[in-house]
């Protein structure tokens, strides 16, 4: 395990999908809420629980906690695609974010790989740009009915 403070790294199992979940919705709601409007945030929030317990287990799956407490969590699909990275609302800016990163790069670099890449929201691009990711390309993907506009990126490692 790896300590930030009180945070601790480790990975992802199916008792944590609550924590996943509530993780995600929070940084969508109160975080990326100053960078789309509420029907954005409504549909992009928006979870489908049942299928979102065998997706997780699809790929490697990091969770940061702070105790029992869910402070956030990242993944990575074979082929390098960083599919997820959320920071719950309390726990911005102390460094759970990079933490995740980290375990995602080195993950990646195990498995031989010579790049990562994501889509990043308004609200995680500066993130990503201020740790060596590049844009390839701003994209309009739809959600639920929505259309909000992310960043295609990417990192060679």
């Amino acid at each position: 395990m790896t300590t930030i403070n009180s945070i601790q790294l480790r990975r992802y199992t199916t008792e944590d999908l609550d924590a996943v979940i509530e993780v995600f919705q929070r940084a969508i709601r109160e975080v990326a809420s100053r960078d789309y409007n509420p029907s954005q945030i409504a549909a992009w929030s928006a979870v489908d629980r049942a299928a979102w317990e065998p997706h997780r287990l699809t790929r490697p799956t990091w969770v940061a906690v702070d105790g029992a407490r869910p402070a956030g969590f990242s993944d990575l699909e074979a082929d390098g695609h960083l599919d997820m990275m959320f920071v719950h609302p309390d726990y911005q800016g102390i460094g759970v974010a990079s933490l995740l990163l980290r375990t995602v790069e080195a993950a990646a670099i195990d498995l031989g790989l010579k790049r990562i890449f994501t889509e990043a929201s308004h609200t995680a691009r500066p993130f990503f740009e201020r740790r060596g990711f590049v844009v390839d390309g701003e994209q309009v993907v739809g959600k639920r009915g929505e259309r909000m506009t992310n960043f295609r990126m990417h990192k060679s490692l």
